[in-house]
């Protein structure tokens, strides 16, 4: 049996850079607060907690002082920054620039919104940190939108910007902007220019969905290793499920099932942007060494 693991999976450049962080700060003083997970995926939190990595909440920080606090790729609303200067917390920013240039592009286009009465959307996952971070930025007044049916929220006569979080599936976003730009059409409003798009997807993770169909189409069955926090890792296993039914969703290695491989002459095994490498080459020695 061929065992293959993609070569374009795992780690983003965002996630590297944090984790790289976090690991150069415990190798001088092995231990460092991070501000929720690093990383959504458990086996790699796992490994940096053993390094010295404590992981705390945001209503933990407020009793934080004197200390140095990770923030991890997601980004942070402004609060965040605040209270740390309140509690002289040295922050260490692993935010992502994709991420930060969102922060800004919604910051700036709330500003237009709000002299034209119009609307902030965001297309993401509600609580997620990424979209807790967006909000943050201009104090919550946007309408949060997680798929079609949320769209009833809206007020279609008057002008909209939409944003997506970073890890969404473009065609997902690609469904909202026409089911918006219908019921506009249905509510008689023409003008294009009060519908503002905003392309915010990461190009690192929209890149890897087309990648991942054509791997999966190239194997009998398909691992996928992620997460169950992961957006993207969520996204992009359903890229290959629909590719391929024998895709499987794996977070370790005890939820492998032999039977899967009955008749395989060929397995792909790939992951999300929050999979480490090293539990992707876990997860193929495995099922290499299955009789």
């Amino acid at each position: 049996m061929n065992v293959v693991i993609d070569k374009y999976s795992g780690f983003c450049f965002g996630v590297v850079y944090a984790i790289e962080m976090a690991e150069q700060e415990l190798k001088k003083s092995n231990s460092l607060y991070c501000l929720g997970d690093i990383v959504h995926n458990n086996k790699e939190v796992e490994r940096l907690n053993d390094l010295g990595l404590k992981i705390i909440s945001h209503e933990e920080l407020k009793n934080y002082t004197d200390c140095t606090v990770l923030i991890r790729a997601h980004g942070e609303p402004p609060e965040t920054y605040k209270i740390a200067m309140q509690n002289n917390i040295q922050l260490l920013d692993a935010s992502c620039p994709v991420v930060l240039k969102l922060q800004h592009q919604i910051k700036e286009g709330y500003k237009t919104v709000s002299d034209i009465d119009g609307q902030i959307v965001i297309y993401g996952k509600k609580g997620h940190a990424e979209v807790v971070g967006l909000l943050g930025q201009i104090g919550g007044d946007a309408v949060l939108v997680s798929s079609i049916d949320d769209l009833d929220q809206l007020d279609f006569s008057r002008p909209i910007f939409m944003y997506s979080q970073t890890t969404k599936s473009p065609k997902a976003y690609a469904d909202i902007k026409l089911e918006i730009e219908n019921r506009r059409r249905e509510n008689g409003i023409k003008d294009p220019l009060q519908f503002v798009v905003n392309d915010t997807l990461c190009r690192q993770v929209s890149g890897r969905e087309p990648q991942l169909k054509k791997f999966s189409a190239q194997h009998d069955v398909i691992v996928f290793v992620s997460g169950t926090k992961s957006s993207n890792g969520k996204m992009l296993y359903d890229s290959c499920k629909v590719e391929n039914p024998n895709s499987h969703f794996i977070s370790d290695i005890d939820e492998i099932k032999k039977e899967w491989f009955s008749s395989a002459n060929s397995v792909g095994i790939c992951g999300a942007t929050s999979t480490p490498l090293w539990l992707m080459e876990n997860v193929s020695e495995f099922i290499s060494e299955i009789k």
